[in-house]
């Protein structure tokens, strides 16, 4: 469904990615892994059009999506749910989740997209009406993947969804993640937290230093030396 060949970004003349190659497919999660500052977001932000490639090529649904304009992608089926959440804090949680359907020729038809959502997150559906600045962060991060789900994506991208989050919360990311990989969503996730995004993922790419270093199934990356001593104290 997705496919990387050879991208590379750059800020002024320093290299962020270096021909950085991947694949998704339909129902498949991802994950991403590297530390702080490997060029995870950079990627993201790459295939969504925010950010301008020196080189390679964006293949989405088997299109060439490279010079495409980031509406244009998420009209075509990819989303991103950012790093840091980055909800309206003076919105309230309804209204931040129809600001994932803006884009939307029938945005104002939601219904059916807003109880799939609080079908999967009840915790949002109580607080339809509460400010989104005044929740906690597990749920701020809940009300970005429920708004990215209201365009109706094919394939999600996620930066950091557990980042500073208690463990039960992690687990119930894990849980929404299996089901929308379980409905046909293709899901790639960037995590700094290898040992959550390891055992989500069915596949997992290592980037380090803006280069692809490792790449396999998850549970085989798991349990090589790099990985163990690098990402999982090992």
């Amino acid at each position: 469904m997705l496919e990387l060949e050879r991208i590379s970004v750059h800020y002024g003349k320093r290299p962020i990615l270096r021909e950085v190659s991947l694949e998704l497919a339909e129902g498949e999660v991802v994950a991403l892994v590297g530390a702080n500052a490997a060029g995870k977001t950079t990627t993201l932000r790459a295939i969504m059009g925010l950010k301008a490639l020196a080189g390679g090529t964006v293949r989405f649904a088997g299109a060439d999506v490279t010079r495409l304009s980031t509406v244009e992608r998420v009209r075509r089926g990819v989303t991103l749910s950012p790093e840091g959440r980055q909800v309206f804090p003076k919105f309230t949680v309804l209204e931040n989740l129809l600001m994932g359907g803006y884009h939307r020729a029938d945005r104002n038809r939601l219904e059916g997209d807003l109880a799939r959502v609080f079908e999967l997150f009840p915790r949002l559906a109580e607080r339809r009406g509460q400010s989104a600045g005044s929740m906690s962060g597990g749920e701020q991060q809940m009300l970005a993947i429920g708004r990215a789900l209201i365009s109706r994506p094919r394939c999600l991208l996620l930066d950091e969804p557990t980042l500073g989050l208690a463990p039960i919360l992690v687990a119930e990311i894990d849980r929404i993640l299996r089901a929308l990989a379980a409905s046909g969503i293709a899901i790639l996730l960037a995590e700094q937290n290898a040992a959550v995004a390891l055992g989500l993922a069915d596949r997992a790419y290592v980037l380090d230093s803006g280069s692809i270093s490792l790449a396999g199934p998850a549970a085989l990356l798991k349990e090589t030396a790099e990985v163990k001593k690098l990402y999982l104290g090992g």
